[in-house]
């Protein structure tokens, strides 16, 4: 689909608001590109990511997977907004290992208040990817942010 952002400067605020995360930059997560509608995250796969059986934590992909959705739903968004996941349901479709995890989010249908995105998560390793996991997730904007303690003003 073609979209057309309604703020834009859609793209600094989706970069401002990523770097804003202090989880985002715990984990090492990068946010590789932004277009109007998408948005692609990656993350350098580490030991301390994982879960006991030695794959990326499904919360950590449910993390980059809720980011890269929702991001590209506020690239949707108009200025003076804010966007926040509704809910969102994740299919785990194989374990995630290789040397980076790479979540693509994009708008599947757009709305003034809701927003329906999904998000495909493919580990990577020497240039082949395996896809591990889709998420499909509401976003909301909000028209009045609620004040950030961490983050911006």
């Amino acid at each position: 689909m073609d979209f057309t952002p309604r703020d834009p400067d859609f793209e600094a605020k989706v970069r401002s608001t990523f770097e804003e995360q202090p989880f985002m930059r715990l984990i090492g997560a990068e946010l590789v590109s932004v277009a109007p509608g998408t948005c692609e995250i990656s993350l350098a796969v580490r030991p301390d990511l994982s879960q006991h059986n030695g794959f990326v934590h499904a919360g950590v992909t449910n993390a980059i997977a809720d980011n890269s959705a929702g991001l590209a739903a506020f690239t949707l968004m108009p200025p003076g907004t804010d966007v926040l996941s509704v809910e969102f349901k994740t299919n785990l479709l194989a374990p995630a290992r290789g040397r980076r995890l790479i979540a693509r989010g994009r708008v599947e249908k757009p709305g003034r208040t809701l927003v329906i995105v999904r998000s495909d998560v493919y580990a990577e390793t020497d240039g082949s990817e395996v896809h591990v996991a889709m998420m499909q997730a509401t976003m909301i904007c909000l028209v009045s942010p609620p004040p950030r303690p961490y983050g911006r003003p």
